[in-house]
């Protein structure tokens, strides 16, 4: 199924992070991107898993869900049993996540973040870590503030992106339409050295060549640029108010 997009195709959808939208948690941030948005948000509780324990390391891991009234029609409430996608999911924030602390200098803490996806148009997991960098660090952040931590524990700022391919052509941060007709979808995870945290790629149909996978990665990189330099500015212009 071909749906050209009518934009260029290293745009980015509009992206926003509105830092303390609730007052409960921690830290809370409203991570928009075009269409989708995702309300993160990061608890700090005493203690860590058994594999942990005396150790004197911190742990840091992740839970996504997608709310009911984020897709048309109502997607269904996960209770008991998660999805396997859900899982994957998770598991992929929770690591990308824990490039950019020091587990080590956080002590026997775990920090949670939570990714709670308010509403979908594609790029949910990308935009859940992308907002959750910027949750934690919002949180670590608040933690210093509090005494809880002498220093600052981050490492390298994390952020992620999908690119897929339309009728051959790579496209940065497809929104639903373009990503149900993309032949082939990559998401990727990059810190601020552009190195590579992972990276997730499959062909809907057919294959892709090492060329194509290569052009994919380099547009991938030119948007994460853009998202760490707006991870910064959100982060910066809260601290000064």
């Amino acid at each position: 199924m071909a749906c050209p997009p009518r934009r260029s195709p290293e745009s980015l959808r509009p992206h926003s992070f509105q830092l303390d939208f609730t007052s409960t948690p921690l830290a809370s941030v409203l991570t928009s991107s075009g269409n989708t948005k995702v309300l993160c948000t990061a608890s700090v509780e005493i203690g860590v898993p058994k594999f942990l324990m005396d150790s004197g390391q911190g742990w840091l891991t992740a839970e996504y869900r997608m709310l009911p009234g984020a897709t048309a029609p109502r997607h269904r409430r996960e209770y008991l049993k998660l999805s396997g996608r859900t899982q994957e999911i998770q598991r992929l924030i929770g690591r990308s996540l824990r490039a950019a602390i020091d587990l080590e200098a956080l002590g026997e803490r775990t920090i949670t973040i939570d990714a709670d996806v308010i509403q979908a148009d594609a790029g949910t997991r990308t935009a859940a870590i992308t907002g959750g960098y910027v949750t934690l660090a919002h949180a670590i952040k608040k933690l210093q503030q509090q005494g809880e931590i002498s220093r600052s524990l981050l490492l390298n700022p994390v952020a992620a992106i999908s690119v897929g391919l339309i009728e051959g052509e790579a496209f940065l941060d497809l929104n639903y339409a373009e990503d149900v007709a993309a032949d082939v979808d990559f998401n990727v995870v990059m810190n601020s050295k552009l190195e590579l945290i992972e990276v997730q790629g499959t062909a809907e149909s057919g294959s892709f060549s090492r060329s194509q996978m290569n052009q994919m990665l380099d547009l991938a990189e030119m948007g994460i640029k853009k998202l760490l330099t707006a991870q910064q500015e959100a982060l910066t212009v809260n601290s000064k108010q």
